[in-house]
């Protein structure tokens, strides 16, 4: 589960007239200052030119209609995928429905076949300041909401402002370093830094939806209303019922909708998400073609229940797509905010009771990899001995992380695939004792007397199908672990304010991580910051410097450097414990719809790109 997360940054910029200030990087395009550009990127020129017609993977020959009803893969901000009870997507109380973002448009819009460059939307320019700090956004004229009034840049300020105040965590965090937003003329508008910010933070925040100021000001922002916020991008809220089903309706009179940035996108007349409590039901809702669109993350269901009439009848296309390119971490968070998982060991000892070769073999009908990393699918996997420039990270940190990281990564353990490797219960019943837990009769108790207590929270029965294995082995030991299943807005306000022992989640970054994304997931702020994704509570001085060296970092083999030695600080703590992942989409749906086939290696927005194919659904009965 994941939020789709920030973007990325600039540096070898390209576009516009001839730059006021040039400045030569060794090894790549000058950064460009003083002069409008049309795009920013962080280590490269952009792909697409100042008067490109459309991105490659877009299809402007595309039929505009139809309706897309299905169960959304990934979320954003606080969103949530069982139920809604605001609409207010950017605060961090409360439930919204996913895809609220496609009503909202942003100054600029990451492509999703480039790592990390973006294109102005609301903005025709972006000019930056000779010191970098500050980036001065041309906005496009007759810009609209969707109520036929006017967004200016007054829009544009109040909205940055009122995320630095209010936002949620992912909005407020990467403006920690925002000295003002400013509105300079109806058309024009500045953001200025301290110059603590990562030279590609402007990447992430220039992608932030913007809001209306007259909508928040004649009412609250909080997760209080049902009352739709207004927007002005492709999409507004059409027939909703709260918790249960949400219609978005693409609008006819959008402002933007023959930009470049746009061109041959957003081709549904209506998307539609239904609100399911369990994934059976949802199941059952697309089998009935109910739901014409989801994608699979239940192997049992995708190994042995996908046999029902509208796929023998070739009805449905059940098929898998590749998984983008970029860091994906799947992993339990251990609340290390409660005294009995502070000892390093005691989070070791609970990994080693994990079977993945049994759950694999058994549980997963031989899908999923063991993950070893929070950033599997990419080049920032740690391996083998620290190389020589990642020394010249961790050095000055030696004595303040632990002695293992000078060596070879730490590697989950690979059992017996029996289920009950006695060689592993013995190793985590040592590091148990090694940590002060002695067992008093069948359970393991501290000095004070104290159990070793665990409780895994999880929000749908599938999971405890899959952890119930995991957790009788840690019984087993003597923890008093146990497994409780909560209804989705329990378990969206417990995580909101770090109410338990420990959790599973999934999550993706972008493909050239920013400081304040990582942030986010890893820093000492982010730990006492309610929402955020630091769920274990990471609040550790050396991964706050190693987060700090990817920030900023000038080039890619800088970035890859510094997000290899995050890895192994971060695998050596096991404040996460990496548990296994998939190396592409699973997808089934109802065979009525066009695409291109190659995807863009960095987004698989499907309700952003495919289109209705009137013939293959006339030919299902799905006209």
């Amino acid at each position: 589960m994941s939020p789709p997360l920030e973007r990325r940054s600039f540096l070898a910029l390209c576009g516009g007239a001839a730059a006021a200030t040039i400045l030569p990087v060794p090894g790549r395009a000058a950064v460009k200052r003083g002069t409008p550009l049309h795009g920013l990127s962080a280590f490269g020129d952009l792909k697409y030119g100042p008067d490109f017609q459309h991105f490659d993977y877009a299809s402007p020959e595309a039929p505009k209609d139809g309706l897309f009803n299905f169960s959304p893969p990934n979320w954003a901000y606080n969103q949530n995928v069982e139920t809604f009870n605001t609409l207010n997507s950017f605060v961090p109380n409360s439930d919204a429905p996913p895809r609220m973002e496609l009503c909202f448009d942003s100054l600029m819009v990451r492509a999703i076949d480039e790592p990390d460059a973006i294109y102005g939307l609301l903005a025709e320019s972006v000019t930056i300041s000779d010191d970098g700090n500050s980036f001065t956004f041309k906005l496009r004229p007759n810009i609209r909401f969707s109520d036929g009034s006017q967004l200016t840049a007054e829009d544009v300020a109040f909205t940055y402002n009122l995320y630095k105040e209010k936002g949620h965590p992912s909005l407020l965090l990467p403006l920690r370093f925002l000295k003002e937003a400013v509105a300079e003329e109806p058309a024009k508008v500045r953001l200025s830094f301290t110059g603590r910010q990562s030279d590609r933070t402007i990447l992430s925040v220039a992608t932030f939806p913007v809001v209306s100021k007259a909508f928040f000001t004649q009412n609250p922002f909080d997760g209080s209303q049902l009352n739709p916020p207004l927007g002005s991008g492709p999409y507004k809220v059409g027939h909703f019922r709260a918790g249960q089903s949400i219609n978005y309706e693409r609008r006819s009179d959008y402002w933007g909708a023959d930009l470049p940035v746009n061109r041959g996108l957003n081709l549904f007349g209506t998307i539609r998400i239904e609100f399911y409590r369990n994934r059976e039901a949802g199941f059952e809702a697309f089998k009935k073609g109910n739901v014409l669109y989801r994608e699979e993350f239940t192997s049992k269901t995708w190994a042995t229940e996908y046999g029902f009439p509208a796929v023998a009848e070739k009805h449905v296309v059940k098929r898998t797509f590749p998984a983008e390119k970029q860091p994906s971490m799947q992993a339990w968070a251990v609340n290390i905010r409660r005294p009995q998982f502070q000892d390093v060991r005691v989070r070791r000892a609970i990994g080693l009771c994990f079977d993945f070769e049994w759950t694999r073999r058994n549980l997963f009908y031989g899908s999923y990899d063991r993950s070893e990393s929070l950033f599997e699918r990419s080049d920032f996997v740690a391996a083998g001995p620290p190389s020589a420039a990642e020394l010249k990270l961790l050095e000055p940190l030696r004595g303040k992380v632990p002695d293992e990281v000078f060596g070879e990564p730490y590697r989950q353990p690979v059992s017996d695939g029996s289920g009950r490797d006695r060689k592993l219960l013995r190793q985590a019943f040592t590091l148990l004792n090694q940590a002060g837990w002695k067992r008093q009769g069948s359970l393991l108790t501290n000095a004070k007397e104290e159990r070793l207590k665990l409780e895994l929270l999880v929000n749908d029965p599938v999971f405890t199908r899959v952890e119930q294995p995991f957790v009788d082995n840690m019984r087993a030991i003597g923890i008093d672990a146990s497994i409780r299943l909560v209804d989705a807005a329990q378990y969206q306000e417990r995580l909101s304010k770090f109410d338990f022992d420990m959790v599973g989640i999934a999550a993706s970054f972008s493909a050239t991580p920013t400081r304040e994304e990582l942030a986010h997931y890893f820093s000492s702020e982010a730990a006492t910051t309610p929402s955020s994704r630091n769920l274990p509570g990471t609040a550790d001085p050396a991964v706050d410097a190693l987060i700090d060296a990817a920030g900023k970092a000038k080039s890619r083999d800088e970035l890859t450097t510094a997000m290899r030695a995050l890895d192994r600080v971060l695998r050596a703590r096991e404040d996460w414990i990496p548990n296994w992942y998939l190396a592409n989409h699973r997808t089934a749906f109802w065979d009525m719809f066009g695409f291109k086939e190659n995807k863009p290696d960095y987004g698989f927005p499907v309700e952003t790109l495919w289109w209705v194919d009137e013939k293959k659904a006339k030919a299902i009965g799905k006209d």
